[in-house]
């Protein structure tokens, strides 16, 4: 009520009732004062040594990938100090110049790079509007990895640091971090010793070494504390270590691996699961020293560990490793960059083995980390496989979609613990093989994966070419077979069984860690399985051809990946472990799981892609966006003269309200997009992605196109 109706005194307070005045008092307690602007230090001193400061401005585009030149106020001259976050005008006109200093432009985020006593451009600067705090987050070695993850991505620097630098919390960095401790005792190799150069490698670290291994882990749980000792061998050479794990539930085995081996204090944890401020308190810790060890997920990658003398990666074929974000790294390419800019160790470890792993060991960079056929055999199940010819046998199969075979080991399993059974999940879309022997149909001039289109005409995948009299070059058959997933019912199914004993699911809903060694059926989908006390008793992998049969270059090699996974859980042969495999049982991968040579397996893939030029022995780009845009973007890049552009294909996108997930680089839903692939020989790649990062800064400068996404050695080549 104000004065001027009479119904109050002249302040507006006296005449309101107490409750209102209590509000209005605690309003303006909470309120909180308005954010002063930064100054534009509008004829401020600058400061007398190293005016110049070099900044690169948080614009993630790609013609603006440069660092520009800011002057040092006076006042910020203590703070402004390589490294720090800052705040700078960005965009004004040449001609806003007000006192010897450039004007105007919206505020933006950036890094001081470097403080210089003069600059290369020649008019007036603009100041540096504000230091946003004095803790250097960015130093040499960590700018040097960005900026070669940015070259080898075609990225930008600027989006390769925010996937670098965690965003910044005031009560993180105001918090001191913990003395650092000094280095532990070598540990013993432990069950290092059941491989070949296992205590060796061991040894080698805590001298101060820097072995480069890929292991080939034996089945079992063991793994996370034989990364823990790697990591302890290699601090106490006085030495930093980091291991990158695909996901928070490995992430958290090797934690608890590293505590028990190091005890508390000497490694930080960095997953997404911590929070914002917590991540950066020990991402902090990290930066200062405190700590030297660290475990995380794929962000970690970054991670800015004092004296490195370790990167170690657990299962780089799982996805989770592939950066989502532009420019979308790999971890082990990062890592890989790390162990040569740093001369440091480098440990590529999993119960499987790519394609990449194998290359690695063939061109002599790294020595194999592998265990004796006897240990082997005595740390893996029983393999059994029922394939196409058994199912058609086999009544109950018919019936019920499970074999007998299988039947019969989920029974007997059941009588000594829980039993996991795996399938694939949804939205896997086989690819065209042979109906007859089961080789993939491919191109007879790329040999990309065959696919059908609507019309019923077969067509390359990669480069569009028709296909209209196709015969397989294994068999001579003529017909060709795509086979259906048939799994969404398999809990229900099992339940009606089995129906005195529960049935656990594990999958996208509802991930399990663990779960007891009491009798169960465990259902999960590849990636989500549980680990149970004691191990499992038996497993059952259905459904085999709707994991081998995508259209994907590693579909092979990503389906023995995923068995290996979850058969490893199962217990060893001699306490009665059986795992059966329901897919035919002549193919390379399910040969390769029943006698467990997933190195076999690798080196084999590797000769095959290495005669027919696909990666990792070709580098490859995809270009995909809307078909003008892709042609436009094809008539102007200049690609080194050994490349080879296959296509562009259409893509299919999500259907529009349809309740599929989208694939990270697929269309936008109801969008027609094309694709095409561009492969180079080996030792071009640095020239592939300079050609394709100068065309895309070309387009964005122009302005006005359509956007054309262009990805670096794309996972999902078909």
């Amino acid at each position: 009520m104000s004065s001027d109706n009479g119904s109050g005194s002249g302040d507006g307070g006296e005449g309101a009732p107490p409750e209102q005045l209590a509000l209005i008092r605690e309003s303006v307690r909470g309120a909180r004062a308005p954010r002063a602007k930064p100054r534009t230090w509008r004829g401020a001193a600058l400061a007398k040594e190293l005016p110049v400061a070099r900044v690169l401005v948080d614009k993630g585009v790609l013609h603006l990938d440069r660092y520009f030149d800011y002057a040092v106020p006076e006042e910020l001259d203590a703070d402004a100090q390589p490294g720090v976050r800052v705040r700078v005008r960005f965009g004004a006109g040449r001609h806003r110049v007000r006192e010897g200093r450039r004007e105007g432009g919206g505020l933006i985020d950036g890094f001081l790079i470097e403080r210089r006593a003069e600059s290369d451009y020649s008019g007036p600067l603009a100041a540096l509007a504000q230091v946003v705090s004095p803790e250097p987050v960015l130093d040499e070695e960590l700018l040097g990895l960005a900026r070669a993850v940015a070259d080898r991505y075609a990225g930008s620097l600027a989006d390769v640091l925010q996937l670098a630098v965690p965003p910044r919390s005031a009560r993180a960095e105001q918090r001191p971090s913990p003395e650092p401790l000094p280095p532990p005792p070598a540990p013993e190799a432990a069950s290092w010793a059941r491989y070949e150069r296992g205590p060796a490698f061991v040894e080698s670290l805590a001298a101060g070494g820097a072995p480069r291994a890929v292991w080939q882990a034996l089945p079992g749980p063991s793994w996370a504390e034989e990364l823990a000792r790697a990591v302890a061998a290699t601090l106490a050479s006085g030495r930093g270590a980091l291991v990158v794990v695909p996901d928070g539930r490995d992430a958290a085995r090797v934690d608890a691996a590293l505590t028990a081996v190091l005890g508390e204090g000497r490694h930080a944890l960095l997953t997404a699961d911590a929070g914002p401020e917590k991540r950066y308190r020990e991402w902090l810790a990290v930066r200062r020293g405190s700590v030297r060890a660290v475990v995380g997920t794929r962000a970690a990658m970054f991670a800015p560990v004092r004296d490195l003398g370790l990167v170690a990666l657990w299962d780089d074929g799982d996805d989770s490793h592939s950066e989502l974000h532009a420019p979308q790294p790999h971890a082990r390419e990062v890592l890989l960059l790390r162990a040569a800019q740093d001369r440091c160790g480098f440990l590529l470890g999993g119960l499987s083995t790519t394609v990449e792993a194998a290359q690695l060991v063939d061109s002599g960079w790294a020595r194999p980390l592998v265990a004796p056929r006897e240990q082997v055999r005595a740390a893996a199940p029983l393999v059994r496989t029922v394939g196409d010819g058994d199912l058609a046998r086999d009544e109950a199969a018919r019936a019920a979609r499970l074999p007998t075979l299988a039947w019969q080991v989920v029974r007997e399993g059941l009588k000594h613990g829980p039993v996991l059974v795996q399938v694939p999940r949804r939205g896997y879309v086989p690819r065209m093989a042979c109906d007859r022997c089961r080789a993939p149909a491919r191109c007879v001039r790329c040999a990309g994966p065959l696919q059908a289109r609507d019309s019923g005409a077969l067509a390359c995948g990669w480069c569009g070419r028709e296909e209209g009299a196709w015969h397989c070059p294994e068999c001579g058959a003529f017909r060709l077979r795509a086979q259906i997933v048939g799994a969404r019912r398999t809990a229900e199914e099992l339940g009606r069984a089995f129906p005195a004993v529960p049935v656990r699911t594990s999958g996208r809903e509802q991930v399990l860690d663990t779960v007891s060694g009491a009798p169960a059926l465990v259902v999960s989908t590849p990636g989500a399985e549980p680990v149970a006390e004691g191990g499992y008793a038996a497993g059952l992998l259905l459904d085999g051809w709707a994991m081998l049969g995508r259209p994907d270059l590693r579909a092979g090699e990503d389906a023995l990946r995923r068995w290996i996974a979850a058969a490893a859980l199962v217990r060893p042969q001699a306490a009665g472990g059986t795992v059966v495999v329901v897919a035919e049982p002549t193919l390379r991968p399910v040969q390769a799981l029943v006698r467990w040579d997933p190195v076999g397996h690798a080196v084999r893939e590797l000769a095959e892609r290495a005669e027919l030029g696909f990666p990792p022995v070709s580098r490859m780009a995809a270009v995909a966006g809307p078909p003008e845009a892709v042609a436009e973007f094809l008539g102007m890049v200049e690609l080194p003269v050994e490349a080879e552009v296959l296509g562009p294909v259409p893509i299919a996108g999500a259907a529009v309200g349809g309740a599929a997930q989208r694939r990270p680089g697929a269309p936008p839903a109801g969008e027609r997009w094309e694709r095409a692939l561009i492969r180079v020989p080996p030792g071009r790649g640095a020239a592939l992605a300079a050609a394709l990062k100068a065309a895309q800064a070309v387009r964005m400068a122009r302005g006005g196109g359509q956007a054309v996404r262009v990805r670096i050695d794309p996972p999902d080549i078909g």
